[in-house]
């Protein structure tokens, strides 16, 4: 198995186990065989890397809970993947198959070493690698003994939504929410695992109705930040909702991937060309960060449109030292073309004044 680093949003690196072509097969063979003996198990509210559940269903599920309920424990995990007991997790593949092939098979994947570029190896005793095919399935079905059969038993009032390592529980007092994270954090200890110092805490779900003050009103899960925001309720009448729209983070790296494609340094490549480049990354942004509070992603849209109109600036001479001409060409163009950029498609067309440069 092959050790790759990738870096990580929140700062250092990862470590990815990439396995041969032929293990990849074998895994791809075992999770056909072990994922329906186990998935009738699973918590309903579990949504990571299952069949027919997504992230979008686990932000709606969330979503309509924090209107519900005025408490959240957020929690990660710390290094997941990588502190899996595989004793614990050999006696919960147990409990689902006799297969003799399979058990081989898993056990001998948890314990293959691990090849770094420089040829060192890496002896492994804990954890299951990113990176395999049945890793996630095998992380699933820890955590379900771990955290949702344990939830169900002693909190069953309790409604939560895990995604891999990232969870929430919502609560119904500050108090509830202390007491079940010194709960918790005892459990996972049991398990070998541990609570992410900085990203575990609790908070209040401030809206309209909610007067109370805390330090924490807000919360990112899986690229989106909850937090109050102004909305319209059926009359048109602005008030304020607890509601989930793209994170910064999620939108600063989108804002770092449209600059190094140097999109405006493409002179010799023709509007269509553009579109036909980045269209596919761009309607992937629409379709995953547009589902909630769309009005949101307004500002990346700008900020596409603004190196666009730089690249209008640096192809056609008329535009040099125009700013405002190039951003009324892209405007028309925009009018009459809209379904060429996705972000047009979707609504956030271009206005024809000026656009401040960035």
């Amino acid at each position: 198995m092959k050790a790759v680093a990738i870096p990580k949003k929140s700062g250092g690196e990862r470590t990815l186990g990439i396995p041969t072509v032929s293990d990849r097969i074998a895994q791809a063979t075992v999770k056909l065989v072990l994922e329906p003996q186990v998935e009738p198990y699973f918590h309903d509210d579990s949504y990571g890397y299952r069949p027919g559940k997504s992230a979008h269903q686990a932000i709606a599920v969330t979503r309509k809970r924090c209107w519900r309920h005025d408490w959240v424990l957020e929690f990660d995990i710390k290094g997941l993947f990588d502190n899996i007991d595989h004793g614990l997790l050999m006696k919960a593949v147990r409990c689902h198959t006799n297969c003799r092939w399979v058990l081989l098979y898993i056990e001998r994947w948890l314990t293959a070493p691990m090849q770094k570029k420089d040829g060192t190896i890496i002896s492994r005793d804990r954890g299951t690698p990113q990176g395999g095919v049945i890793s996630p399935l095998l992380a699933n079905l820890f955590l379900h003994y771990a955290f949702g059969r344990w939830m169900a038993t002693n909190f069953p009032k309790l409604p939560f939504c895990r995604y891999a390592d990232d969870a929430l529980i919502h609560c119904r007092s500050h108090k509830q929410a202390i007491y079940l994270r010194s709960e918790l954090e005892s459990r996972l200890r049991e398990c070998g695992l541990e609570l992410h110092p900085v990203k575990t805490k609790v908070v209040y779900c401030k809206d309209i109705h909610r007067k109370q003050e805390y330090e924490a009103i807000q919360f990112d899960f899986l690229g989106y930040t909850f937090c109050p925001r102004c909305s319209k309720n059926r009359y048109g009448r602005l008030f304020v909702n607890f509601t989930p729209a793209i994170s910064r983070s999620a939108a600063k790296s989108i804002r770092q991937t449209v600059r190094r494609w140097r999109l405006q340094l493409k002179s010799e490549k023709t509007i269509e060309d553009l579109a036909r480049i980045f269209r596919p990354a761009i309607q992937g942004w629409i379709n995953y960060y547009c589902k909630f509070y769309p009005s949101a992603f307004q500002p990346i849209a700008n900020h596409l449109d603004r190196f666009l109109v730089r690249w209008a600036m640096r192809k056609f001479k008329r535009f040099r030292g125009h700013q405002r001409r190039a951003l009324h060409w892209l405007g028309r163009i925009a009018q009459r073309q809209r379904f060429l950029f996705p972000h047009w498609r979707a609504g956030f067309v271009p206005p024809t004044g000026t656009m401040g440069a960035r």
